[in-house]
């Protein structure tokens, strides 16, 4: 399950990414906004953060103008790994060596093929582990408080 969120300023792409999601099969829940009117992005990107953290969705993609404010949000949930990208190869590397969790993209930055493209590219690449995993649960460590060394 795909947890799924936008801004008003987003509601054109969040369509193009449900259209993904039906073709690649994935289910999704949508936090919404779903009107075009001017909304707190913080709080659409706080519930697919949550339900990401809970277990309740596995992954998620949010999507705001730029991709910022939405991915500063959603990290402020503890678990949250949320990467912004422009561009499908750092999406690629967040998946494989980060293990990020929520994709964050920006409406108003990139065309609608390239975030299509972006979120494919997210959503069929799996974590490498190995040495990574340590480093992640080291961003853990530092999300929690700990000293590293």
């Amino acid at each position: 399950m795909i947890a799924l969120a936008c801004d008003h300023a987003a509601i054109e792409l969040k369509k193009d990414i449900i259209n993904l999601l039906d073709e690649m099969g994935l289910e999704y829940n949508d936090f919404g906004t779903n009107e075009t009117k001017s909304c707190d992005y913080p709080i659409y990107a706080a519930r697919a953060a949550r339900a990401v953290a809970s277990g309740q969705c596995e992954r998620g993609i949010i999507i705001c103008g730029t991709g910022i404010g939405m991915s500063i949000a959603a990290n402020k949930v503890p678990g949250i790994r949320c990467v912004a990208c422009s561009e499908p190869y750092s999406a690629k590397l967040s998946r494989m060596h980060n293990n990020s969790n929520i994709l964050a993209l920006g409406a108003r930055v990139i065309g609608s093929g390239t975030a299509v493209m972006i979120a494919r590219t997210w959503l069929e690449t799996q974590f490498e582990a190995g040495r990574h995993k340590r480093r992640v649960h080291m961003i853990s460590l530092i999300e929690n408080g700990e000293e590293l060394e």
